[in-house]
């Protein structure tokens, strides 16, 4: 039990040191240089030496205790600083999810409504687009007795994927691809996901756990970098290097949450529909075959919390 304790208490502060404090030193470090050398002389490096080394000869430096309580304030002051980042990194991921948008405050409800019809009209069209390339393709498999080449086929399906893969619901392409997963599961199978996805959580193997645990924990480190452009984008007052660097780390964390959030809905859509009879069978349900429309609806309806009825007296 000792050695166990040990060893996730090692791992607990590698995951500390390399997750908050590294990432944070750096930013506290970055915040120093902005504030010393400024917009004149952003890349003086001369000027930031002749800094450091009055700094290092301070009486406070050369002593054993102030050594000491420094680097205990840079400690602090690192984790403090990481936990803002993830604190931001959580907010950008409720944000770009989006999942109560219509219950935000008005000017951002209307922000997002006007962006739920723009983005809606532009799948609409891309949709028929989509549809005269198949019907196209469908002619000239009939007409000819060969397939049309493929290419216009899956240019025009790229074209509606980049906007969403399902109507668009949401105001964020992100949000609409973690959507579509309930909604094609609610149209093929009239599983309600929401109320599901706990009962389907506690039957997966531990394999599929793994990954589909992996795959948020990937979304949760780009939306953490993405907290640290935030926080890097404020530097740009005193410092115009940090313009680029915050924009650069944005542009990252922009792409690795998407990448991230497809994955994680393609896991979420695939466990389900692979494991929904093995839930079906743990709740004693009777069925043969696949999962249907009908024993869908019985899934659903019987994990689903039910109204509690009112009655006068409260009898």
């Amino acid at each position: 039990m000792g050695g166990f304790l040990n060893a996730l208490g090692q791992k607990l502060a590698e995951r500390w040191l390399t997750l908050l404090v590294l990432p944070g030193a750096f930013f506290l470090a970055t915040a120093t240089v902005a504030r010393v050398l400024g917009h004149a002389d952003a890349l003086d490096i001369h000027r930031l030496t002749d800094h450091i080394t009055s700094w290092a000869k301070a009486p406070a430096v050369n002593s054993v205790g102030g050594q000491v309580v420094l680097l205990l304030a840079l400690l602090a002051a690192s984790g403090a600083v990481g936990l803002g980042a993830q604190g931001l990194g959580t907010l950008v991921r409720r944000a770009a999810l989006a999942v109560g948008w219509r219950t935000w405050p008005r000017p951002l409800r209307q922000w997002a409504q006007a962006r739920v019809t723009a983005r809606r009209t532009g799948w609409d069209r891309a949709f028929r687009h989509y549809r005269m390339q198949l019907d196209a393709d469908a002619r000239t498999l009939a007409c000819h007795g060969r397939r049309a080449d493929p290419t216009a086929r899956h240019a025009a399906y790229q074209a509606l994927r980049c906007i969403a893969t399902e109507p668009p619901d949401r105001p964020t392409w992100s949000g609409d691809r973690i959507h579509a997963v309930s909604v094609r599961l609610e149209r093929d199978h009239h599983i309600d996901l929401p109320a599901v996805w706990p009962y389907l959580w506690l039957v997966f193997p531990d394999g599929t756990r793994s990954e589909i645990t992996a795959a948020e924990q990937a979304l949760t480190r780009a939306t953490t970098l993405a907290g640290w452009s935030l926080l890097y984008a404020p530097l740009t007052v005193w410092w115009w290097p940090a313009a680029p660097l915050s924009a650069a780390l944005f542009l990252t964390a922009r792409h690795r949450f998407r990448g991230s959030i497809d994955t994680y809905a393609q896991l979420m859509e695939a466990a389900a529909r692979l494991h929904l009879t093995d839930l079906t069978t743990q709740l004693g349900i009777d069925h043969t075959g696949p999962v249907d429309a009908v024993l869908g609806e019985a899934l659903t309806q019987h994990v689903r919390f039910q109204t509690p009825r009112y009655t006068a007296g409260g009898s």
